[in-house]
This record gives structure tokens, C-alpha cells and sequence, in this order.
């Protein structure tokens, strides 16, 4: 952990200061120690060089196995792609110049495939995932000097208030058990000015028909190990009737929704060994998960207005996507 990080981090108890036990690393970055709150009643580990502000094992479980298996699939600096560079700039509407230099809030960084968009443009991110997940982004992506890494929960960020002139949760808050609670906890970290962006499954009834709807109450009660053991056997051979199925003439598109399988032929330019890798791992993301919540367009515009957002824009980009400015006042006075 960078000290610098320090000044942002609170307590996500209490929202009190927190001050620093060093047991391996340095005044600049420490390796391994304890962040203690004012009244020192709460302690939370530094392990790894990672703040670690939640449970050891919880419902996110399945996010950590999956990214640390599959650490560097979706990174455009591993792919050769831009998959993962369009879909930010896509969903945020921001331009490369208001990151540069600036602090970012990364909620549900998986991997780290956005964070590394981030970084690009120059960005200060601050990458929090709830899971062991942050392990991989931190492997990934730590040669960013710019990268600061916390394991979080969204609904007890442990952060200063208002320290953020840039916030996003991508893929993320449908996985929540509460989706309008987490959505919620990232208004207060927007600076005064600055923006959010979210993006959600689409509630529709073309989303709702899909045939990962029909096993998941099954496969989300499997052992994660189990489910992609089984998954790594058979993704191979649904991918082939979901490819076969998508050549049809007209039908093939809705056709191939009757196959549970992630199938990315002919959306993105992989090539067959990737097709077939993130067919299994993003098969994975949709059975897996405890929650899988979509939001209407409806639901996700009235969130934004209630918390007095301006410059509201809700649409489909790739996913269900919606961004906003926080209402400039006078003056800000952020909680300490």
C-alpha cells in the first residue's frame, strides 16, 4: 500500500482517520501491517500490500476464483484488442484529458481490465473489489505508479467522502444482493462537480428469456470448483451448437439464447483460442454469481435524480449504462 493513500482511507465503521502500523515495507509503500482507527477499537489488515477491509471468504467468492484464473484474459495489453478500452470510453462518455493526474474510483475492478484503461490515460485509480480479485488486479497492473489497490465492501467503502472526481462500477452491481443499496454507497464519493458511471444488465424481456436464467438456480448452488470443472468440459461443445445455431438464417441471433453459453462469435475480433477462453470464462461469470439482479432504464434514471444528479444519460452501451455530474454547489465540504 502507497502511504499517500492514506489521507483517503477511513475507517468504514466508524468514518474515522486511520493511522498506519508498519510491520514490513516502508514510509512510502508498505508491504505488510495494520490500519487502526482513531479510537483504535478497529483494526484491518494490510497483507500483500493490499488494505483488506473485508471477510476472508464471502458472497464475491466466485469473482475471486474466476479472475485470478483467468488474471490477464480480458486486459487489452494481453489481448491485443481494444474490447475492454472501448467499452470504458463507451459507457463513461469521459474524455482521456479529465483523468489525467486525477483521483478515480474503480468500484469492482475484477482484474483490472477498466483500471488499465484508467491508468492509460493517466489516472490516479484507486481499484477496490470485494474479492480476492484485487490479488490479480494488483499482479496485473502494479507497475502503474498510479495505482493504489483496497479489498472493499460497496456497501462500507472505507473512504473519504467526496475525494473522487471520477467514479465507475462496470459489470458490477447486479451482482450485489442489493443493487439500489450499492448504487446508493457511490453518489457520496463523487466530488462536488464530478461524475459517475454505472452500467447494469438490462431487465427486459429479451435479457430475461435467455437459457442461463433456467440453470442458474442450479449452478449458482453448485462448488465453484465443481461448476467450472463441469464447465471446462462442456463449454467447448456448447459453444459449437451456439455457433451453429447463430449461422441460421434471420433466427440464428435469437437462437443462439437457448444456448447457456457466452458465445463472442462475431461481436469482438478473438481468435478461436479466445473464443474459447472467454466463452468459458465469462460462461463462469453468468452461473456462478449468488446475485444477478438486471435494472430497467426507469429504476436506474430515478436513482440518479434522487440524488440530485444533472447532465443524467441512461442508454445502451454493451450493457444497460447510466452517467451523471454531481450537482455543483458553493462549496463542498466533504466528510472527513
Amino acid at each position: 500500500m502507497k502511504t499517500e493513500l492514506l489521507e483517503l482511507l477511513r475507517c468504514p465503521k466508524t468514518g474515522q482517520r486511520l493511522s498506519v502500523e508498519i510491520i514490513t515495507g516502508n514510509s512510502l509503500e508498505i508491504e505488510s501491517g495494520w490500519l487502526i482507527s482513531r479510537d483504535g477499537l478497529n483494526r484491518y489488515p494490510i497483507t500483500n500490500s493490499i488494505p483488506r477491509f473485508v471477510p476472508e471468504s464471502n458472497y464475491a467468492d466466485n469473482f475471486g476464483m474466476q479472475w485470478n484464473h483467468f488474471r490477464q484474459t480480458q486486459l487489452d495489453s494481453y489481448s491485443g484488442l481494444s474490447i475492454s478500452t472501448d467499452r470504458f470510453w463507451l459507457a463513461t462518455n469521459w474524455d482521456a484529458a479529465e483523468l489525467k493526474d486525477r483521483w478515480v474510483l474503480d468500484v469492482g475492478c475484477g482484474a483490472g481490465r477498466f483500471a488499465e484503461v484508467a491508468l492509460n490515460a493517466g489516472a490516479i485509480v484507486v481499484a477496490l473489489d470485494y474479492s480476492s480479485a484485487i490479488d490479480a488486479c494488483w499482479y496485473n497492473l502494479k507497475h502503474y505508479p498510479g495505482l493504489h489497490v483496497v479489498q472493499g465492501d460497496i456497501y462500507a467503502l472505507p473512504f473519504k467522502q467526496e475525494a473522487f472526481p471520477l467514479v465507475y462500477s462496470l459489470g458490477v452491481l447486479q451482482h450485489t444482493p442489493d443493487v439500489e443499496k450499492a448504487f446508493f454507497a457511490l453518489p457520496p464519493m463523487v466530488s462536488n462537480g464530478g461524475k459517475l458511471c454505472v452500467d447494469y444488465y438490462w431487465k427486459r424481456f429479451r435479457t430475461m428469456m435467455h437459457a442461463k436464467y433456467l440453470v442458474r438456480p442450479f449452478t449458482k448452488r453448485m462448488s465453484q470448483p465443481m461448476l467450472f470443472s463441469l464447465l471446462k468440459k462442456i463449454v467447448p461443445s456448447l459453444l459449437f451448437i451456439s455457433q451453429a445455431l447463430g449461422s441460421i438464417p434471420l433466427f440464428g441471433r435469437a437462437l443462439k439464447r437457448l444456448v447457456p453459453v457466452a458465445d463472442y462469435t462475431g461481436v469482438y475480433p478473438l481468435n478461436i483460442k479466445q473464443l474459447k477462453e472467454w466463452a468459458l470464462l465469462d460462461t463462469f461469470d453468468m452461473l456462478a454469481p449468488t446475485y444477478d439482479n438486471p435494472q430497467t432504464t426507469t429504476t436506474v434514471q430515478q436513482w440518479f435524480e434522487k440524488v440530485n444528479f444533472v447532465d443524467i444519460e441512461v442508454g445502451h452501451w454493451e450493457h444497460l449504462g447510466a452517467r451523471g455530474t454531481k450537482f455543483a454547489r458553493a462549496s463542498s465540504l466533504g466528510k472527513d
